[in-house]
């Protein structure tokens, strides 16, 4: 069988070598093609090179749709680029489809013109079929306007093995056909191998043929693709000018992880996860149970209440008492999340954000449950709520959950999503000098010690540990006297504490950064988002600035308590703009604080925002 591209064929094909900025493929298959693993390995070959990258995984939420369906389609997009880049990019350049399913999900998304490599030995009847095709799109016009490359890919890998004398079953051999898309594209965008070569040998040292079958996939893909006459032009990509220093690819989980041993080692104090796994906060225990040297205690509990109960407990013994779970796992936990906020213990809680309701879409992403962190409790009981913008940026924030945790002496939300947690970009190893100090002071003075007497700074309690002779005192859900922290029905008391308890969160205001401008601070159009907003906002904002248009963005990493100035920031526009990943829910708080129209701009498909969605927003308002 031999491949064949959709342009008219030449006598001579001469090979050329082709610079560009930035490209965006996607790589989508059956979700047992080992699509997210291509992707990894290309993102991480890409990030070796020097490129900046963007990564956008897309799995399905089945545990094991049936082969070649719609529903069990995984993606995997990643942009790369010789300039900085902030998002994974609006639409792909390059489509390579395993199967008809890949390509009728995906087909949509791909810019007009793109390029399309598809394995044209899954287009059989049963196939069309499960995808819902009437017909075999590679045989009429649905792909008209695109640049077609038809690869015998599943023959082609077969035929390579075989001959190789590979002893393994076809079944196992069909399981490599993956790399030989990798090395195929390897070839096409310049990419060396050597790196997965290594990656092979390591990841299957002990099933050395599984490992010798997947270097034959990759080297013959690149091979093929170099010697026959399907490509007349490969590309190549620069390295990307970025700030000096030692890099990592890391993703919004690996780097939460990090983030948080990191700030156990600059408080001084052992770090305690507690988690039931959930989808997709489960890495985030995978990541956190390799560092038991640096002291981390996980704990995989029986359920989600089971976890942050163990996790309150470690607060109260003066460890960093860390729960992480995704929304439902938070509704699990939240009465126990106001049992932390009775006791005044830093209790740092992880939600890395899921479509919903109820189970929802587990494996897409959303920002519905800012509502839920700020207010999802029963009774008035605040807590601080922090979101990091970036993969990287999750490094960061986390220290900064734990710092103020501690200096508060109250629960803090850490709000990822599904978009950061699985999303890579590169990230620069901070030195130690540039972390912030963690200070953590316990009570060890009994006398005139009271458990609920308040620093005059932080409205925080004193932080004395259990066993500590003289410094007994209660604890428990019910409301405490003031500064003695003992039973106290009485309502004026309670009417005291209520107040002091939110007094104590909106003193945080003080204790974090103002909110940055990008671009003029005053003007006709502010664009303001949170969380994993940021890439799309901020490059939406670049391009339409660069058109002279009278547009600033601001990003908001301190939800509760808000900045101090952000309400000065937002006089300075006429409209403010707010695009959120649900329906409206800080652009109602924003408006019950500040009393600024501003205007909710919702996107709930499980999708992150494009750039040119958001210029199209703002167009509508200049």
């Amino acid at each position: 069988m031999s491949a064949t591209i959709d342009t008219p064929p030449v006598e001579e094909r001469e090979r050329n070598l082709e610079e560009v900025e930035t490209v965006t493929i996607r790589f989508a298959g059956d979700s047992g093609d080992g699509m997210q693993l291509t992707g990894t390995q290309f993102t991480n070959t890409s990030a070796v090179i020097g490129n900046d990258i963007s990564t956008l995984p897309d799995f399905p939420a089945e545990i094991r749709a049936p082969a070649g369906s719609l529903p069990g389609v995984s993606g995997f997009q990643l942009n790369f680029s010789s300039r900085d880049i902030r998002t994974p990019g609006d639409q792909p350049n390059v489509l390579v489809a395993m199967n008809p399913a890949a390509l009728k999900v995906n087909l949509s998304d791909l810019e007009d013109g793109g390029t399309i490599i598809v394995n044209t030995d899954e287009f059989n009847k049963e196939n069309l079929k499960k995808a819902a095709y009437a017909s075999n799109p590679l045989e009429d016009d649905t792909l008209k306007g695109y640049r077609i490359h038809r690869l015998p890919i599943t023959t082609l890998n077969i035929r390579a093995l075989q001959e190789a004398q590979v002893k393994l079953s076809r079944k196992e051999m069909d399981r490599c056909k993956n790399f030989f898309a990798l090395g195929v594209l390897y070839w096409l965008y310049d990419r060396p191998m050597e790196g997965s070569l290594e990656w092979i040998k390591s990841k299957f040292a002990k099933l050395p043929e599984v490992a010798r079958a997947n270097e034959i996939a990759l080297k013959t893909g690149y091979n093929f693709a170099d010697t026959t006459e399907v490509f007349t032009t490969h590309y190549t990509v620069r390295k990307a000018v970025i700030a000096p220093g030692k890099y990592r690819k890391i993703t919004g989980n690996e780097a939460t992880a990090i983030g948080f041993v990191a700030a156990s080692q600059l408080a001084g104090r052992p770090l305690f996860y507690g988690s039931y796994p959930i989808t997709p906060a489960s890495d985030i225990l995978h990541e956190l149970a390799r560092h038991k040297n640096f002291g981390v205690k996980t704990f995989q509990a029986e359920d989600e209440i089971a976890a942050v109960c163990a996790a309150i407990g470690a607060s109260f013994t003066g460890h960093i008492g860390l729960t992480g779970t995704s929304g439902p796992g938070v509704a699990l936990k939240q009465e126990a999340i106001g049992l932390a906020v009775m006791t005044e213990l830093p209790l740092v809680i992880i939600n890395v954000q899921r479509g919903g309701p109820s189970t929802g879409l587990p494996t897409k992403t959303e920002q519905a449950d800012l509502f839920q962190a700020v207010w999802g409790r029963n009774g008035e009981c605040p807590a601080i709520v922090i979101a990091p913008a970036t993969p990287a940026d999750c490094f960061h924030m986390a220290i900064e959950a734990v710092r103020l945790a501690f200096k508060y002496m109250t629960p803090v939300f850490y709000l990822s999503d599904g978009y950061l947690a699985n999303g890579a970009e590169p990230w620069r190893l901070p030195s130690i000098d540039e972390l912030p100090k963690i200070e953590v002071k316990f009570a060890d003075d009994p006398t005139n010690f009271l458990p609920y007497k308040r620093d005059e700074q932080t409205l925080s309690r004193p932080f004395a540990l259990p066993g500590t002779p003289g410094l007994e005192h209660r604890v428990g859900g019910i409301e405490k006297q003031h500064e003695t922290g003992n039973v106290n029905y009485d309502p004026e008391n309670h009417h005291f504490m209520v107040l002091l308890r939110q007094a104590k969160v909106d003193r945080a205001a003080q204790d974090i950064p103002d909110v940055e401008i990008f671009g003029e601070k005053t003007g006709k159009v502010l664009v303001l988002g949170w969380g994993s907003t940021y890439g799309s906002i901020t490059s939406a904002v670049e391009k339409l600035q660069e058109e002279g248009k009278s547009v600033s963005s601001a990003h908001l990493r301190h939800l509760n308590p808000f900045p101090s100035n952000l309400g000065e920031v937002l006089l300075g526009f006429e409209r403010v703009i707010i695009p959120e990943m649900n329906l409206g829910q800080l652009a109602t708080m924003i408006r019950a604080k500040y009393l600024v129209d501003a205007v909710a701009f919702s996107k709930v498909k499980g999708r992150p925002f494009q750039i040119r969605e958001i210029v199209r927003k703002v167009e509508e308002y200049l």
